[in-house]
């Protein structure tokens, strides 16, 4: 008998249990879909609801207390470059560009036109190598050998009076491609203006005949065939921070 009154009040237990844990489930799975419901009636702010936005700009006064020059992301071995770079992201890149006939417009503050540049101009610049990692936002990585010019030593000389702007915009010529950058990670001393990638010329898919190579951001801000830069005090527009992407998109 008593062994009968055991079996009774585990079953009973179990399946107080069992009623706990469900209607536990139940309570969470009904907050979770109105904390969702809620969050999906806000107002939109740069292509998301404004509590995502907030959560982002956070995040990236958290990322650029701490950022400076001396973080340098990692660097590789000639053995570790990857022959044959995936090809990804062509807006900015259609047809009817012609390279021979390119320019770089700079342009300051109010976007000001100040003057243009050639590729032998940049090219006079300090040749600078490196061997970095870039960081698809999608998940993949390849690593490059990337020649070109210091972004910061391209303003020291071409754009000087403009060294103490808060940001830099950056746009392809048909301006259908464009990145906001601030200062901090333009002037970073691993920040090209690249024109070779692994021992060649760009090429027309890879952003030819001048494009960015900045390891400290993800790739979004790799702009690629760079027609215009411009330096600014107000943060400048950014393509993907307009679909809902981190602006800041830092490593």
């Amino acid at each position: 008998m008593n062994s009968r009154n055991k079996e009774r009040n585990s079953e009973r237990e179990a399946m107080a249990r069992s009623r706990r844990a469900f209607l536990t489930m139940s309570a969470a799975a009904v907050t979770g879909y109105g904390c969702w419901a809620w969050l999906r009636s806000r107002s939109q702010e740069g292509g998301v609801e404004w509590p995502l936005r907030a959560i982002l700009r956070g995040n990236e006064r958290v990322s650029e207390a701490y950022f400076s020059n001396g973080h340098l992301s990692p660097t590789f071995g000639q053995s570790q470059v990857n022959a044959d770079p995936r090809r990804n992201g062509d807006v900015g890149l259609g047809e009817g560009f012609e390279p021979e006939q390119w320019v770089l417009s700079v342009r300051g503050y109010d976007n000001a036109f100040t003057h243009q540049v050639t590729m032998a101009q940049i090219r006079e610049l300090p040749r600078i190598e490196q061997i970095t990692q870039l960081n698809c936002i999608e998940g993949w990585t390849v690593v490059v050998h990337w020649v070109g010019a210091r972004f910061a030593d391209f303003t020291a000389r071409y754009a000087p009076q403009f060294r103490s702007a808060k940001y830099v915009s950056m746009r392809t010529p048909d301006h259908a491609y464009f990145v906001g950058l601030d200062a901090a990670s333009a002037l970073h001393p691993q920040t090209l203006l690249c024109y070779e990638m692994n021992g060649a010329d760009l090429t027309g898919a890879h952003g030819a005949p001048l494009r960015l190579v900045i390891p400290v951001k993800y790739g979004i801000k790799n702009i690629k065939r760079i027609g215009e830069i411009a330096y600014t005090n107000e943060r400048p527009l950014d393509y993907w921070a307009n679909e809902g992407y981190d602006w800041y998109a830092g490593l």
